[in-house]
């Protein structure tokens, strides 16, 4: 196994504790992370998903969209099928609702093919043990993009959401 594959694993593994692999990446970082998507795509409002931060950059939509796409690929290959949704398909997405539903329906698909990997499974190959990681790092990482979408629109994102009312009380 190649050390950038290696080194996420023993990360995973040392929070894991009495947990699989899978279990532990599944519940402390996919779960999260497709939770603050999809509450994103619902606060941001409908205008606003043609909003780019600066010229160059992706939309909201797009994000999304990326994700979505992505989603399906790597758990396509999670499940040792061909994705059922093709890129065009989705890139040709632009409204909240479309958009929207797409990735929530791509996460949806990706907890399938999550709850029937184990260990043993994503680690039996390097395509398996990339697919598996991909899903988790990249969401957070287009996540960790749209943050800033949803703060300069005034919208708190969802992961602090929560944090402000908790301090008030």
């Amino acid at each position: 196994m190649k050390p950038q594959i290696v080194l996420p694993f023993c990360l995973l593994l040392a929070g894991a504790q009495a947990q699989t692999l899978t279990t532990a990446a599944i519940q402390r970082y996919f779960n999260p992370v497709r939770s603050n998507l999809e509450a994103s795509a619902d606060v941001m409002p409908a205008e606003k998903y043609s909003y780019r931060l600066t010229a160059g950059q992706r939309t909201f939509a797009e994000w999304l969209n990326h994700s979505t796409e992505r989603n399906y690929t790597d758990c396509a290959t999670l499940k040792g099928e061909t994705a059922p949704v093709s890129t065009k398909t989705i890139e040709s997405l632009t409204s909240k609702e479309e958009v929207s539903k797409a990735l929530k329906d791509s996460f949806a698909y990706c907890a399938t093919a999550l709850e029937a990997l184990d260990d043993q499974k994503v680690l039996s190959s390097q395509q398996m043990s990339i697919a598996f990681l991909h899903t988790i790092v990249h969401n957070n990482e287009i996540y960790g993009n749209i943050v800033g979408y949803l703060r300069s629109s005034g919208i708190v994102p969802p992961s602090s959401a929560g944090r402000g009312a908790a301090k008030k009380k």
